[in-house]
């Protein structure tokens, strides 16, 4: 557009902060292809060494095999097994998210009212009842009490925050919380044992501090730790 209104390709390119020789180049595409010019042409490439059979075959190697030595496969033992390089088993997993170093776990409930309890409980967390106060609670037992043996140094210019290496333990407690879903308000308290006994304290913390306007239910969701179960928890 630029060069429509000016002929000088050394004042186009000075307009547009490119060297002249780029504005002539240009100008001489779009002169002998017109718009099909200013189309970046195809670049020269190297040809692809790693077929789809290959990507499919590292696929479903890492998928069906295992190694008889080892717990899984990595890039390099890989790499040996198929034939090919580390980097290109290594693209091919990131490509495809494949992560066999990492190792996670799973439990499948045999409580018979299985699908009814998570229908309520995520019922409630979804949509709870109008005037209601839905609470997640749960405890955190064995915390440790530490503390440093000197005071720690605040951050300073050029200088990272910093605490001794060393810390003397004053015990253990148990966090008691309570997770407001609606609001995301945690309440918390802490006792030196998590017995049925301090889980009523907590219980009463939070009956103590909860405003209670008319009409306003609240429902606690808990887990199946015995804590939780005794008689006089649930009266």
């Amino acid at each position: 557009m630029a060069c429509a209104d000016e002929p000088s390709n050394t004042v186009v390119g000075a307009k547009l902060h490119v060297c002249n020789a780029t504005v002539g180049i240009w100008r001489n595409r779009f002169v002998t292809k017109r718009l099909d010019g200013l189309v970046d042409d195809p670049r020269p490439v190297t040809p692809r060494t790693v077929t789809d059979a290959d990507v499919q075959r590292i696929v479903t190697k890492t998928l069906e095999t295992k190694l008889v030595n080892a717990t899984h496969y990595s890039t390099r033992t890989m790499a040996k097994a198929a034939g090919m390089s580390q980097s290109a088993v290594s693209r091919i997993w990131r490509a495809f998210e494949f992560k066999p170093h990492r190792h996670e776990t799973f439990k499948l409930s045999t409580e018979p009212f299985f699908v009814e309890k998570v229908r309520d409980v995520v019922g409630l967390y979804m949509a709870p009842p109008e005037n209601a106060i839905v609470l997640s609670v749960d405890e955190k037992s064995q915390v440790q009490a530490l503390d440093r043996t000197q005071p720690i140094l605040p951050i300073t210019l050029g200088q990272a925050q910093r605490g001794t290496h060393d810390n003397v333990r004053d015990g253990v407690t148990s966090l008691f919380a309570a997770l407001n879903v609606a609001t995301c308000h945690i309440i918390g308290k802490c006792h030196r044992r998590h017995r049925h006994q301090e889980f009523l304290k907590f219980l009463d913390h939070l009956d103590a501090i909860l405003v209670k306007e008319p009409g306003v239910g609240v429902h606690i969701v808990l887990d199946s730790y015995a804590t939780h179960k005794t008689p006089a928890v649930k009266r």
